[in-house]
């Protein structure tokens, strides 16, 4: 069994890794840890910062630490699933892309390499509503999802 986790460094993420992994153990099977970095997000903390501090000539300096703290933070949490998921005698790999999170997700999990999706209920925001992402993507993966809270 092949199972894709979808990880954006929230603690519903990490639930659903380590979930995945207690499958993956049952069932002898391989787990992804896939993540998405999408440069709008950085440009988005950019400007509010800039916006908040009054510093829109620093907009571009504050957008490139922003991206590198984004890539260090998710290349973090990976690496520590990563070790769970070996000290737990799993088959582990991951994957970090850039671009739009839908389009990446559907992209990925449509691709015909797993047969399942795991991935948490809420997102980087902590809201008590079920997370956009889910719900923009969780209808078009043609695979089974299961949504770990």
């Amino acid at each position: 069994m092949k199972i894709l986790v979808l990880v954006d460094g929230s603690k519903w993420s990490q639930k659903a890794a380590l979930y995945a992994f207690s499958v993956a153990k049952r069932k002898n099977g391989k787990v992804t840890l896939f993540s998405v970095l999408d440069r709008r997000e950085a440009k988005a903390l950019a400007f509010h910062l800039s916006m908040r501090s009054e510093s829109l000539e620093k907009i571009k300096e504050f957008e490139e630490t922003i991206w590198k703290d984004m890539k260090k933070s998710v290349k973090e949490v990976i690496t520590t699933l990563l070790e769970i998921g070996q000290r737990e005698g799993i088959n582990c790999s991951f994957k970090i892309v850039e671009g739009h999170a839908k389009d990446k997700i559907l992209e990925e999990a449509n691709s015909g390499n797993y047969d399942m999706v795991v991935m948490g209920a809420y997102g980087k925001s902590g809201k008590t509503r079920i997370g956009s992402l889910l719900e923009d993507v969780v209808g078009q993966i043609r695979i089974p999802v299961m949504i770990v809270r």
